[in-house]
Order: structure tokens, then sequence, then C-alpha cells
């Protein structure tokens, strides 16, 4: 794996989701499921958590994954709070939601589940290759 490769896909995510998140909501095609808007929001962070997570695994070289864990879910609770403060300041057709932050939670916290499941079964080491 190059040696940018991790940190390539985290910002490059990151930039994926802040642009969704910001964009003019006119623009985005409305799709009447409901609730939708809230596991886009999981799956952001799910995923926004996880490469971060890998990131930090393979360039941060703790003996343990809590370091990484803490470092990339507190990244990821700090990103959505940005977020939903920069949709409420910056944008006329976005509001700051307090479901939305929740709905990140859970992305971040199934991210977390997903990294401790991924380390127990050494599917981790396959990933990083530490």
């Amino acid at each position: 794996m190059p040696k940018y490769f991790l940190l390539s896909i985290a910002l490059l995510w990151t930039g994926i989701v802040s642009y969704l998140c910001l964009v003019n909501s006119n623009e985005i095609p409305v799709i009447t499921i409901p609730n939708l808007d809230k596991c886009i929001h999981t799956f952001f962070h799910l995923v926004f958590t996880f490469v971060w997570f890998l990131f930090f695994c393979k360039h941060l070289r703790y003996d343990s994954i809590a370091k990484p864990l803490i470092f990339s879910a507190g990244l990821s609770f700090a990103f959505g709070i940005t977020i939903e403060i920069l949709q409420s300041l910056l944008t006329t057709t976005r509001s700051a939601d307090v479901l939305d932050v929740v709905a990140n939670l859970i992305g971040t916290t199934l991210a977390v589940f997903t990294a401790m499941i991924c380390n127990k079964t050494n599917i981790l080491n396959l990933i990083i290759k530490k």
C-alpha cells in the first residue's frame, strides 16, 4: 500500500462529505424515503471514522487500537458538529439539526464496533499490513 494511500482516502472522503453536507440542497434530487437523511449521516460517519481510524493505526503505530479509535471518533464528532454549525452559518437551504448529530454518533459508534471486530479477527492487520 503506497505511503499516503490511507491519508488520501481519508481526505477524499472528508472532502466528499463536506461538499455534500454544504452544497445547496435545492441542487440535490428529492427522494422521499423517511429518515433517509439520518441514514446518510450514519453512513458518512461510519466510513469517515473507519478510514481515519485505519490511517491513525497505520501511521501513529500504537500497541493497541484504543488511541487510534479515540482519535478517529473524536475527529468524527468534532467534524460532525463543525458541519452542523457551518450549515447554519454558511448555507441558506440547510440548517443545524441535533438529530443529524445523533445519526453521526451512531455511525461513529458502528465504526468503533467494526474496528474492534476487525482487530479481534485479525482482519485489521491484513488491511493495514502492520
